[in-house]
């Protein structure tokens, strides 16, 4: 792969260029010292991937991803000092279009921080091949029965969860997740569970993240959870959330040879197959195909399919896939998505 690197800092841009450099099937294709001059010189040579800090000068990690995205889209990796102490930016660099984020290595001293980097480029690289590389990153153009999950404690004890809204999304996802549920309150006995990709070192960041933005409260799903009425819960590990008989969540690390950790896929299938109550899907922007043939196994299970559209989408990958499948109901803007789940499932 042809790797550009993006950091202001000359013994950072050096830690990164020696790790890909370390290895025989990537190469620096060029080192930008500020955001502008990596917009600059990805629009003159593009690479197949970015690693981006988020903080330099003259625009930062966040504005040139933007920029980036809109004008020469390529696979982005945030790569910086400490991403738990920039979680909002992180997000917005997320929500911009970069896929995931990782920890700056050193040049000494830091055991393990040279492979995790090479494993972050390594899972980019099969993912850029998955979705038929960097030109599948197009700008954007200018229920049946009751199923016993329990929920809040009300007056009467649990709130059984009679209804599940299972939401699939990977590049831009943490935006569009938080516009989507912004100022709603589900109904009594609805679930909400999140299947996002991104790093498992920063789900619990990210459940942190979206409890600010929403009115419900969020939280990272643990193995062995009950889905619970009224509540968020994020997958938070590289291995496949999954629900179980019982309708308990689990995490299991088959099938190992998936690109997408978690999978979509692998939740929306469960529901599909196990689920009882009533179920709406929706799969949100993101690279790759991920999620799309587990939203067409719960459209044939008779749940309720969304997919978000095009000129919404930060990426428009899964949810095209998901459109050609015919895996979809309805494809829709973000902003029609949220009137549609509250019109279905209703409301407090």
């Amino acid at each position: 792969m042809k790797i550009a690197i993006a950091n202001d800092v000359a013994m950072a841009a050096e830690a990164l260029r020696r790790v890909v450099a370390s290895t025989a099937e990537h190469q620096v294709l060029w080192i930008a010292r500020t955001g502008a001059e990596a917009v600059r010189m990805c629009a003159d040579n593009r690479p197949d991937l970015i690693l981006m800090d988020l903080n330099m000068p003259e625009l930062d990690g966040v504005e040139a991803t933007r920029q980036i995205m809109e004008h020469s889209p390529c696979a982005i990796l945030v790569v910086t000092g400490r991403p738990q102490d920039n979680v909002n930016q992180v997000f917005r660099a997320l929500g911009a279009g970069a896929l995931d984020v990782t920890a700056t290595p050193v040049l000494q001293g830091q055991p393990g921080g040279d492979a995790e980097l090479l494993a972050k480029i390594r899972t980019m690289d099969k993912l850029i091949r998955h979705s038929g590389g960097s030109q599948a990153m197009a700008p954007r153009p200018a229920a049946n029965g009751h199923a016993h999950g329990h929920g809040h404690h009300g007056a009467d004890g649990p709130v059984p969860v009679t209804a599940l809204l299972a939401i699939g999304a990977s590049t831009g996802g943490p935006m569009a997740v938080s516009k989507m549920l912004a100022g709603w309150t589900p109904p009594r006995g609805c679930a909400i569970v999140v299947v996002q990709h991104i790093d498992q070192h920063f789900a619990d960041n990210f459940a942190r993240w979206l409890g600010e933005q929403l009115d419900m409260p969020v939280r990272a799903a643990e193995e062995g959870d009950e889905l619970a009425a009224g509540t968020v819960l994020v997958a938070k590990s590289n291995d496949h959330l999954t629900l179980d008989q019982n309708y308990r969540l689990r995490y299991d690390a088959n099938p190992k040879e998936y690109a997408y950790r978690p999978s979509v896929d692998v939740f929306f299938h469960c529901v599909a197959q196990l689920w009882k109550g009533e179920a709406i899907g929706v799969l949100l922007t993101g690279m790759g195909r991920d999620g799309a043939e587990g939203l067409l196994a719960m459209r044939r299970a008779g749940h309720t399919t969304i997919a978000q559209d095009q000129a919404s989408s930060a990426v428009y990958g899964m949810p095209r896939a998901a459109a050609d499948l015919d895996a979809a109901q309805m494809v829709l803007p973000l902003m029609k998505i949220g009137p549609v789940l509250r019109s279905t499932l209703g409301s407090r």
